[in-house]
């Protein structure tokens, strides 16, 4: 890391990686050796949702949203080379390699093997956003896509489902299954997650930059809002790995097997991404937004859905709590490799004022 450019980011920024493991040790810590925890922190929900992981990533999500400069969508709306390969990358390719994974490394184990397809065909609308800002992508970019995930994750989730789970594995003579999910139980996980801190950031801006104009906002109020981003990351991390600590810590093998494919998965939709993103000359920021929204998952209803369908208790949910688990090391590693590949690859996009206070210049 440069050291004048060291010597300008915060102790929170600096030492990421550090905080981030940590969170992830004392998640798994307070798990294990607070007796009842997980299960208390599993009751505490609302309709289904848990409330300290949605407190967790509406806190984490809204300072991104106030960034994104509203009044700049349309030139992301106009770039249907990005908006065509996100969409191929999401729910094409992701599905269909997710589906492929899992059953070349897990086909002697049905229930986490299915709780994998789930999570391949839940895209990601939430933490996304903030893997995005901390690479230095294109925010704009990243609230389109998002919002575009989301639209065809309320229309196509279903039918997906029902496609990988039973059409699929009809046709090639292999094991079928079912799930059961409604259009309603999908959308509501992205009004909650998505739709809640997009119209908190968008009016935080609007009207932000109405009292006291651009500047102000830019330069005095983004930089204050801008550490909570961080700190509900850190939050959701260590509410993830307590409300699971036990069953991780007691089945390593399991865990394993599962990350497996999952390292696989998210290594191939970031690299596909990245390297899709350089070929059509898109830039370095909207070349690592096309990465990021398609490497991540919406885990969140991955979970929900496999709670719902199978049980708290079923191999096919813990398998949908693991994905984030690996998911957030992996694209937190991944975060600085794109930033070491920002020098080979051309901006076309001009940088924001604000994106040189942060992790992202190192």
């Amino acid at each position: 890391m440069n050291s004048v450019v060291a010597g300008r980011l915060s102790v929170l920024d600096r030492f990421l990686p550090v905080w981030i493991g940590a969170a992830m040790v004392a998640g798994l810590l307070l798990g294990r050796v607070v007796p009842g925890l997980g299960d208390g922190l599993a009751e505490v929900e609302i309709d289904g949702i848990s409330l300290p992981i949605a407190l967790g990533l509406l806190i984490m999500m809204y300072p991104v949203l106030a960034k994104v400069c509203y009044d700049r969508l349309d030139s992301v709306t106009g770039d249907r080379r990005m908006l065509v390969g996100s969409l191929v990358l999401n729910w094409v390719v992701g599905p269909a390699l997710m589906f492929a994974l899992a059953w070349l490394l897990l086909p002697d184990l049905p229930e986490y093997r299915t709780g994998l397809i789930i999570v391949g065909l839940a895209r990601c609308i939430a933490m996304v956003i903030i893997w995005n800002d901390l690479a230095c992508g294109d925010r704009e970019a990243a609230a389109v896509l998002v919002a575009l995930n989301s639209i065809f994750q309320v229309a196509m989730f279903a039918v997906l489902g029902w496609f990988y789970l039973s059409v699929l594995p009809g046709w090639l003579g292999l094991e079928q299954t079912t799930i059961d999910t409604s259009p309603w139980q999908i959308a509501k996980s992205v009004l909650i997650f998505l739709g809640i801190p997009l119209l908190a950031g968008y009016l935080t801006r609007r009207l932000g930059e109405r009292a006291k104009g651009r500047d102000w906002y830019e330069n005095t109020l983004l930089p204050r809002l801008g550490p909570w981003a961080l700190y509900g990351l850190l939050f959701t991390i260590v509410i993830l790995f307590a409300l699971q600590g036990d069953q991780i810590t007691s089945h390593p093998w399991d865990v394993v097997r599962i990350a497996i494919p999952l390292l696989i998965y998210f290594a191939i939709m970031w690299g596909g991404g990245f390297a899709l993103g350089a070929v059509m000359g898109l830039g370095y920021a909207r070349t690592t937004t096309l990465a990021f929204t398609a490497a991540g998952n919406n885990f969140e209803l991955a979970i929900a859905v496999a709670i719902a369908t199978y049980g708290a208790a079923s191999g096919q949910a813990l398998a949908g709590v693991i994905g984030p688990l690996i998911e957030v090391p992996v694209l937190v590693g991944l975060v600085y490799v794109s930033l070491a590949l920002r020098q080979h690859i051309t901006d076309a996009v001009p940088k924001s004022k604000e994106s040189k206070e942060s992790i992202r210049d190192v």
